[in-house]
């Protein structure tokens, strides 16, 4: 592990030089990578410069233990200065676990009503509402793609993206199924209804990442049908996107304009072919390298927001929360952070290093 330190100190100290001089500024595309990278490194060079510093100061102290005048005080120092030495393997170890390069991305979030009909589109209606709150709490704009309305004015499906440095980072562990249970508006009896929904996190594609050809898509466009079979315009402006090698399909007819409906359709599509081959890597992976709490199985139960008795439980993680009202209206941090050390811990067992 200090070896891998030592490269990456010498990586970072390199570029440092590198991208401040004016051969390597000349061609932007090239200093933007290094600039990246260096970016990437610095909080671990940093870490590692004050751990090198705090052993340097431990060796010296160990060096005056057998001083008659100094060894008590050095002991003393020694003691405290071995705690902060174990912090701060902690936080490198951390630190140096393997990164998503995924994680600084916007995310693209899809729900859809499952079991429980007017009920599950309901809760599907509340999911989206919840999300645009804990982007809001955060700083992250959220930009709707496509609605599909159901008649009590749930939402059969809702496309949107969250975009915010990092937004996918804290998000992508809500995709799978979320159960609720609730008694219905519609219950005459007070009987508990059980409904579903699903939830879809992809990180958004930039371009480099996936070309898409012209050859390699069907573009159908027709004309918008509103909530109830309303006309949302009279011109064919609705497009639909096939991506015939794979089958994938995605429609947007919200915008009024053909072209901004083709725009973001072809945005989704990208990030559901990322995801698409992203899913095609990791199913190569054994399934012990594989983070539990983050596989993305969109067939898996991973939480229930019970409404009578005001909880919400991660399955994955086994934690229950008695703030269901606040968790609705996006106070989620706490549930997310919990997902978060939990992967955390199970990338450093997997990873067995210690300084």
């Amino acid at each position: 592990m200090i070896n891998k330190l030592k490269e990456i100190k010498n990586r970072y100290d390199f570029l440092s030089q590198e991208i401040a001089k004016p051969e390597t500024m000349a061609d932007m595309d090239q200093w933007r990578k290094l600039v990246k990278e260096h970016a990437s490194m610095e909080e671990v060079a940093h870490e590692y410069d004050k751990y090198a510093a705090m052993e340097q100061e431990a060796e010296d102290l160990r060096s005056m233990l057998n001083d008659p005048e100094m060894g008590e005080l050095a002991e003393e120092e020694l003691r405290e200065l071995e705690k902060e030495l174990m912090e701060a393997q902690e936080r490198i170890r951390i630190l140096l676990l393997p990164k998503d390069e995924n994680d600084d991305k916007n995310v693209v979030m899809e729900i859809r009503a499952g079991t429980g009909g007017e009920e599950a589109a309901l809760f599907g209606g509340d999911l989206y509402r919840m999300y645009q709150r804990y982007a809001e709490r955060h700083g992250f704009k959220t930009e709707l793609m496509s609605l599909s309305e159901a008649d009590m004015g749930g939402i059969k499906e809702v496309i949107f993206v969250i975009a915010g440095k990092g937004a996918y980072s804290r998000l992508k562990f809500e995709s799978g199924v979320h159960r609720v249970q609730r008694v219905p508006e519609t219950e005459s009896q007070g009987r508990i209804h059980t409904s579903a929904a699903t939830v879809a996190v992809l990180p958004e594609a930039e371009d480099v990442e996936v070309e898409i050809s012209q050859n390699d898509i069907r573009v159908d466009v027709y004309r918008s049908g509103g909530h109830g079979g309303q006309s949302v315009n009279t011109t064919d402006s609705a497009v639909r996107i096939t991506h015939l090698p794979t089958g994938l399909v995605v429609t947007c007819q919200d915008e009024k304009s053909q072209l901004k409906n083709k725009e973001k359709a072809m945005r989704v599509l990208k990030s559901r072919l990322l995801d698409h081959i992203k899913r095609q890597q990791d199913d190569e992976m054994s399934q012990n390298r594989r983070s539990q709490v983050g596989s993305g199985d969109r067939s898996e139960r991973i939480r229930t927001y019970n409404f009578p008795q005001g909880r919400v439980s991660d399955h994955r993680i086994n934690l229950t929360l008695y703030k269901l009202p606040a968790f609705m209206d996006g106070d989620m941090d706490e549930m997310i952070e919990a997902l978060i050390v939990q992967e955390r811990a199970e990338l450093l067992s997997a990873s067995g290093e210690s300084l």
